[in-house]
């Protein structure tokens, strides 16, 4: 009895134990149970947020970056440094030109008058040059006294140097049917009394420009017919030079106005260069006119900074305006300038950049106090000309003309283009912040700025079309002339190879460097 009841009682107990384990272990389980349904539950939440929250944001139309979008960013992010580095240049720029300060010589009275055109200059020796460029005999008839000592200021010797006397100024202006608008640039040259000669190459104009300019006193050359191979331009350029008697030659467009005090500028300026270009100021009136030729003069300034720098560029991106452009008479003709780049319808960088392949010193100054250009009638004028010869085609190599819009495109266009669909980024705000910086700075190019220069960032996008219109469309059209030129050899130009003759050694200035 003792034994089974032994038994009965460890069987109990362990029957207790059995239970109270089974029930732990039930409670367990259904803890467990219960702890991997709210899992599931949480995870499903989840999933359900990251779902919801993945269609609103595709419902809000974004999408992740792509590869294409990285690198277009990145592309953009180097132009700007680029423009911002150019930019940075114009806080360094040299001094503008200014007009020299009046001095009289004893006796002058009121001053030399200018050699009237009919008379010409007169010259002792029949005017023949000598070693050093200036006209035989100084410029004197008989030992007279020398019609051109007139501005103190305005001599300049060999090495910048003070001369004893003025240096002789010849103006020659290249005119094709400018009857219209060469008027106000012959009185003002006229006018000038550090002036001794103006020449007009009349380019067969087929309206009155020659009478007229024979009527306010200059000297008329009437351009031979154009030879195969030739720009007009350079053609009469090419006869005026070969006419001119001065030791300093200025070549201006028929749209130029001068004003007093610009040819001694000019004149002072050729002490510490070999080639100077003018900067203008231009007269655009008419808000779309004025907003299109600012948006177009804005890329120049992207692409090559602002006017003046302090140190040259490298040859192949030195620029140059042929509108006013001034140097010595005997340089240019031994370096033979105007033929060497006979074919090129970009006529002034092509001259400014093969010179400096050959060494001369080339200064594009500000000239914006002493000069004014009416480039243009009408937005539609400056779309058609200015935009044909700013992209430079044929004076550049390929490799650059892609790099050059490369950077309107992304810096000035992009930007524009984003903030009108009203999706800039904060890349594109500080751009577009940077144009109108230099839109500010650029009111001082203009003679009447107005509404237009602010508002030309937005023209951007239009003028890098252009751009890029005119570059892979190149138009050989001008003044009534069609050029089947072709492509003239870009790399001569960078290099400045000759095409008559052997290479010319630089300005004898020049030749210790």
């Amino acid at each position: 009895m003792t034994t089974r009841t032994t038994r009965t009682t460890r069987t109990t107990k362990t029957t207790k134990v059995g239970g109270v384990a089974q029930t732990a272990g039930a409670a367990g389980a259904a803890q467990w149970v219960r702890t991997a349904k709210v899992g599931r539950m949480v995870g499903a939440v989840k999933t359900a947020g990251v779902v919801g929250t993945a269609g609103a944001v595709r419902a809000a139309g974004y999408k992740p970056p792509g590869t294409a979008a990285r690198v277009l960013a990145a592309a953009q992010a180097v132009a700007a440094a680029v423009v911002l580095v150019r930019l940075a240049r114009g806080r360094r720029r040299l001094p503008p030109l200014t007009a020299p300060a009046p001095e009289r010589s004893p006796g002058a009275g009121g001053g030399m008058s200018r050699a009237s055109a009919g008379e010409g200059m007169s010259r002792g020796g029949g005017g023949a040059a000598g070693s050093d460029g200036s006209a035989g005999g100084g410029g004197s008839a008989g030992g007279g006294e020398s019609v051109l000592r007139r501005d103190p200021a305005a001599r300049i010797g060999r090495n910048g140097t003070s001369g004893s006397e003025a240096p002789d100024i010849s103006v020659v202006i290249p005119a094709r049917d400018e009857e219209r608008r060469i008027g106000p640039c012959l009185r003002a040259v006229l006018a000038d009394p550090a002036v001794t000669e103006v020449i007009v190459v009349d380019d067969e104009s087929s309206d009155g420009t020659a009478r007229l300019a024979a009527a306010s006193g200059a000297t008329v050359v009437r351009g031979r017919p154009l030879p195969d191979g030739w720009v007009g331009k350079q053609w009469a350029l090419h006869q005026g030079l070969r006419e001119a008697r001065g030791e300093i030659v200025v070549t201006l467009d028929a749209d130029t106005r001068p004003r007093p005090g610009l040819f001694g500028a000019l004149a002072a300026a050729l002490g510490n260069h070999d080639l100077v270009s003018a900067g203008p100021r231009f007269v655009c009136d008419g808000l779309a006119e004025q907003a299109l030729h600012a948006s177009f003069l804005a890329t120049l300034v992207y692409r090559f900074g602002p006017i003046g720098p302090p140190a040259p560029p490298p040859p192949h991106r030195v620029v140059a305006n042929g509108q006013c452009l001034a140097f010595r008479r005997e340089a240019m003709r031994r370096a033979d300038g105007f033929a060497r780049i006979r074919g090129h319808m970009t006529d002034d960088v092509a001259l400014a950049r093969t010179l400096a392949a050959d060494g001369w010193r080339v200064g594009f100054l500000d000239a914006g106090g002493l000069l004014e250009v009416d480039m243009h009638e009408s937005a539609a004028e400056v779309w058609r000309e200015w935009g044909r010869s700013l992209p430079l085609r044929d004076v550049t190599r390929p490799a650059w003309q892609a790099a050059d819009l490369a950077v309107v495109w992304l810096a000035a266009a992009l930007p524009a283009l984003r903030l009108a669909a009203g999706r800039p980024t904060r890349l594109d705000l500080t751009l577009l912040a940077v144009r109108v910086l230099l839109t500010t700075a650029l009111r001082r190019s203009y003679a009447r700025p107005g509404a237009g220069v602010m508002l030309s960032f937005l023209l951007d996008p239009v003028t890098a079309v252009r751009l890029t219109q005119a570059t892979l469309r190149p138009v050989t059209t001008w003044r009534s002339r069609a050029y089947g030129l072709g492509r003239p050899a870009v790399a001569a130009v960078a290099a400045g190879a000759v095409t008559c003759g052997a290479r010319p050694a630089p300005p004898d200035r020049n030749a210790a460097r």
